[in-house]
């Protein structure tokens, strides 16, 4: 293995430890994290049976028990039961999401000079805005809240420092320079201080590309492809292992797996600390990993889904009434209807009747409690999501809604306190990189922002707009003012 970097020695990162870091993520991390996506995912994979049979299967069906699993219709050589899979993850994480951030968010530069102070939010308004805009902090909050934390490395391409500025600040080809990489948690792999757990001495991405071309299927494939006449049949895109190393200092790339590694490129990191943003979802005490929304709902989305699988059943062998004849000639050969008559000499003859669908009030009400129960793990409730049940009563007062989502607006206040100091560093970062690379000078006090959040609820007009004119009697600049209202030039808010 190729690994001649003094800087990464320097800091103790050589070839057998970074092939340990990124063997123990492969196998410990990863498919845990990659578990609780397909939870929330939950992935439909088509396998193909005879036909009759259902086609293909869910990712949560993983947690329903053997006696309801099956593979291409049978299960350990019976047929495959009914099983149901309703997914109450995915839309409580999306309401989350859309509660965190739904709508966008002003950014206010808390510069002394104004005039620099609106350079600087036109700034980052360009810059996210080219990196996806509402959509990537979106993301920030989706991969955050399925994973329980997520990273943001800035990358600055070295075109950057060779692009002019306009007459009207920073040139479009710089911002364009910025680009704001989004590392879920399957790529992340941070080498911590062994005595603060809070500084990353340095930052590994492991990933595996998929390549623009064929991956070679071997003598003994291609042959049998030539002389069968299957041509590209069996054929797939190659890939290959890609690892960054990023220090305060260097940034190396490598390429090939375990005892194949070669470093392919080593340049300076010219921001002098690794451009890296580290959001913990929800806050986990001496932990670089925060809280999953998805993880305390895995067990109960289980349970959910086997006593749905478990009614589903209970329900296809009731649907109908049958009938046990006793002692009454032809009683097959006639069908059981309306008018239809059986005689016999048989005193012992008999009709039973049994089957049919009966309520069952103990199932229903553990359906019932473990809905109950996922509401109060995840704070997201039905109301939250839209549905409206007669039993919660007027619902028109701003108060009686918030007492109802009470929780999830309590979970709201504490991300949005999360995330708002992820996206605040995220922009001092993205201004320190702007000063490294002189595209826009500015001095450390220079580069505190302000988010200004908007409302949870939906809020009435004349209140925002009394609202809106008691600001400016406290005087609060007129433009931002208008811009929180929806009426300003808009150029801050992202």
């Amino acid at each position: 293995m190729n690994f001649n970097s003094a800087e990464l020695r320097s800091i103790g990162l050589d070839s057998d430890l970074l092939d340990f870091l990124i063997d123990e993520h492969l196998t410990q991390a990863v498919p845990h994290l990659e578990r609780l996506w397909s939870y929330y995912r939950n992935d439909m994979v088509d396998w193909g049976v005879a036909e009759g049979e259902r086609r293909y299967s869910l990712a949560q069906e993983e947690g329903l028990g053997s006696r309801l699993r099956g593979g291409g219709g049978q299960s350990h050589g019976q047929p495959r039961r009914e099983v149901v899979i309703e997914n109450d993850i995915a839309w409580r994480i999306d309401t989350l999401v859309d509660f965190i951030f739904g709508k966008p968010i002003i950014l206010q530069s808390c510069a002394s000079d104004r005039g620099l102070g609106e350079r600087i939010e036109s700034f980052l308004h360009r810059v996210f805005e080219l990196n996806g805009g509402v959509r990537f902090f979106q993301n920030l909050a989706l991969l955050g809240s399925v994973h329980g934390y997520v990273d943001v490395l800035v990358r600055v391409g070295e075109s950057v420092g060779r692009v002019g500025r306009d007459s009207v600040g920073v040139g479009s080809g710089a911002v364009e320079g910025f680009n704001l990489d989004i590392v879920e948690a399957p790529r992340s792999i941070p080498v911590l201080n062994p005595d603060d757990y809070r500084r990353v001495d340095a930052y590994v991405v492991h990933f595996r590309r998929v390549l623009n071309e064929l991956a070679d299927r071997g003598f003994l494939s291609r042959l049998s492809g030539g002389v069968l006449g299957l041509g590209k049949q069996g054929s797939h895109r190659a890939t290959a292992e890609r690892t960054e190393v990023w220090t305060d200092r260097v940034v190396a790339v490598f390429d090939g797996g375990v005892n194949k590694r070669q470093m392919v490129e080593e340049s300076v990191n010219r921001l002098g600390r690794i451009p890296l943003v580290h959001i913990q979802n929800l806050p986990q005490p001496f932990f670089y990993e925060g809280l999953s929304e998805v993880e305390p709902l895995v067990p109960l989305q289980d349970e959910l889904n086997t006593r749905l699988s478990d009614r589903a059943n209970r329900v296809t062998f009731q649907s109908f009434k049958m009938y046990l004849g006793k002692g009454i000639e032809g009683f097959t050969e006639r069908p059981v209807g309306p008018g239809q008559m059986w005689s016999t000499d048989n005193p012992d003859a008999s009709i039973q009747e049994f089957g049919g669908d009966s309520q069952s009030p103990s199932e229903d009400a553990h359906i019932n409690e473990i809905r109950e129960a996922m509401d109060k793990a995840s704070a997201v409730t039905p109301v939250a999501a839209g549905l409206i049940r007669d039993r919660l009563g007027n619902l028109t007062s701003g108060n009686a809604l918030r007492i109802t989502l009470m929780g999830l607006l309590s979970k709201t206040e504490r991300k949005r306190v999360t995330y708002g100091k992820g996206v605040s560093e995220l922009c001092e970062l993205i201004l320190h990189a702007a000063d490294v690379y002189g595209v826009l000078p500015n001095r450390p006090e220079d580069r505190r922002v302000r988010i200004d959040w908007p409302g949870i609820l939906p809020e009435n007009e004349s209140e925002r707009l009394r609202e809106a004119q008691l600001k400016l009697e406290l005087g609060v600049p007129k433009r931002q003012v208008l811009t929180e209202l929806g009426y300003g030039d808009c150029v801050d808010t992202v």
